[in-house]
């Protein structure tokens, strides 16, 4: 089997699921694990796809995701190449992709034992704060939060955190005085898709003197593939270090 991988967090699953030499494309974006983003043909961005690239390894198997690939690439893609799209907007979903990606590509025994840990890893994930009201930004100018219909919004939930704009859908915009009059306690400034770093918390902080902001790690808040096995030890001690804070 020849597969071209084009969602960074499902590329780094099939690295764990053994399938190193079926794997023949990835996206620029691919980064995990660093030994394939160093070998593999790069195929262009998840949102910039070159069609002829894909051509040119004649897969037998696409994998995409919704979210993260355009419906028109995908489409075209799909008229000449076996194409398996993933819709992920919580843990139970990720855990189902992770299971049928394993049917699909003779590694369904690797995959069980996968989800097993992860069912099992977050089973034991306690939330240890009270409930803390808390918006989640994946971007700046503007800035930009996660709705309640997210995967993201489902990991700060089993964190403990109370989302602010959990009311809201996808990514919305957002500004500094929404922020405000949501009553946000504390501020969490994603890694990626927009790098934030302490330069950012620091003018931010001065417009919300009275919130509490910290930068987290982006890849364990939305990285639906086997990143899920770190994910609730990332969360144990983030949590625990706000606690102690």
């Amino acid at each position: 089997m020849r597969i071209v991988s084009l969602v960074p967090s499902q590329t780094e699953l099939l690295y764990h699921l053994g399938l190193d030499k079926e794997v023949v494309g990835i996206t620029k974006f691919c980064v995990h694990p660093t030994v394939w983003f160093r070998s593999k043909t790069r195929v262009g961005g998840t949102k910039s796809v070159h069609i002829e690239q894909v051509k040119a390894l004649q897969p037998d198997l696409i994998i995409a995701n919704k979210e993260e690939n355009l419906k028109e690439q995908i489409e075209a893609l799909a008229a000449m190449f076996p194409v398996w799209t993933s819709d992920i907007s919580n843990l139970q979903q990720a855990v189902q992709m992770i299971d049928t990606i394993g049917q699909m590509t003779g590694t369904a025994a690797a995959a069980k034992t996968m989800t097993a840990a992860i069912h099992q890893r977050f089973a034991m994930l306690r939330a240890h704060l009270p409930s803390i009201r808390t918006t989640y930004l994946i971007w700046q100018n503007p800035y930009m939060s996660v709705g309640g219909d997210t995967f993201i919004h489902d990991m700060l939930t089993r964190c403990g955190f109370d989302n602010v704009f959990k009311e809201k859908q996808r990514y919305p915009s957002v500004t500094l005085e929404d922020i405000r009059q949501n009553d946000c306690r504390l501020l969490l400034l994603s890694s990626e898709p927009f790098p934030f770093k302490q330069q950012h918390a620091a003018v931010l902080q001065k417009e919300l003197p009275s919130t509490k902001i910290i930068l987290v790690d982006g890849e364990m808040f939305s990285w639906y593939g086997s990143r899920l096995l770190l994910a609730p030890g990332y969360f144990e001690t983030l949590t625990g270090q706000l606690l102690i804070a």
